[in-house]
């Protein structure tokens, strides 16, 4: 029984707590390894395209709550995420347009493009203070519990209960639909084979009349799209407040760069990569341990490798450690 024990507490403070800040990272991730591998630069303004994105989820979701439009049990802003999109989208195409395309057309160095993207990120986290302010807002809406802790209690008749927040839920199963629906565009439809052909070789991507401002376009489109989506998603299941996102910068990037910039695949799974390891090295393992040792061995204490304000240092020093080892990343080509 103590180990069933220990298994839920081990579901509920690291598992499922790490497949939802996983799916989080893993949209943020995907988003950067697209522009890199098509456009090929970083772009540091992803964090706060996700906070961009999350603010108009926000004002539409608060817009249909004013007029008597919810989501029943799920929360609201899903039905708000396609109207924040739109909003996102265009803000980002008119970046491009005014920004990025002119310094494409004279052919600057990756690192140019950088650091206007990090100028770019400044604008943006700007203009979400402005519209929305620096206090947390918290718009989860809907049921609050997708399996009840005493509801757990009482049909198993386990000491430690086991609870699921509808937004964890949620956040896991619009990942995997983005990611599928991703891979699918991606392996199936002829803009996304036209995407891939660009990102491998682009002079014979050209040769072959694929239209380089169509392919950036939608890369754009679908970066926006990702981004907003992973800031809705971090939002309700914690809650938003602006300069939240600017701190999600380094996780994002680090398991982008673990997976393998350009990678898709590798960003799903450096996010996953990342989201445990920082939960594992700073989560409390008193209670897991509690259950698996003889009563009165443990003496009181949270247990933890870590505190978890060396959150970001984790990811961090994961991300320098791949670095070292194998500068490509986990799913990263090996350039010559």
């Amino acid at each position: 029984m103590d180990i069933l024990n220990a298994l839920a507490a081990f579901t509920n403070f690291i598992l499922v707590p790490g497949l939802t800040y996983g799916s989080q990272l893993a949209l943020g991730a995907l988003g950067v390894s697209l522009v890199y591998g098509v456009l090929r630069f970083s772009n540091f303004a992803q964090g706060d395209t996700m906070a961009f994105g999350t603010v108009f989820a926000i004002l539409f979701t608060w817009g249909f709550q004013a007029m008597g439009i919810t989501g029943g049990f799920l929360p609201t802003a899903l039905l708000a995420l396609p109207f924040a999109i739109l909003v996102t989208v265009a803000f980002v195409l008119g970046t491009d347009r005014l920004v990025y395309r002119f310094y494409r057309r004279q052919k600057a160095k990756p690192i140019i493009l950088v650091i206007v993207s990090v100028g770019v990120m400044f604008v943006m986290n700007g203009l979400v203070r402005m519209i929305i302010g620096t206090s947390e807002r918290n718009f989860t809406d809907g049921e609050r519990m997708l399996l009840n802790p005493r509801d757990f209690r009482e049909a198993t008749g386990l000491a430690e209960p086991l609870a699921i927040k509808t937004t964890q839920a949620v956040t896991v199963a619009v990942a995997l639909a983005c990611v599928l629906a991703l891979f699918w565009f991606l392996n199936r439809t002829r803009t996304g084979k036209s995407m891939r052909a660009y990102a491998d070789n682009e002079d014979l991507a050209l040769l072959s009349g694929i239209n380089p401002d169509r392919v950036v376009r939608v890369t754009w489109v679908i970066a926006a799209a990702l981004a907003t989506i992973a800031g809705t998603l971090y939002g309700l299941d914690k809650s938003f407040r602006a300069f939240i996102y600017f701190g999600l910068m380094m996780p994002i990037f680090a398991s982008a760069i673990v997976g393998g910039l350009g990678s898709p695949l590798g960003a799903i799974a450096g996010g996953y990569v990342i989201a445990f390891s920082e939960l594992l090295l700073t989560g409390a393992w008193g209670k897991i341990l509690g259950y698996l040792t003889p009563e009165g061995w443990l003496a009181p204490g949270l247990y933890q490798a870590l505190s978890t304000d060396y959150k970001v240092a984790v990811s961090f020093a994961i991300l320098i450690l791949v670095l070292l080892i194998r500068p490509q990343g986990l799913f990263g080509r090996e350039t010559k």
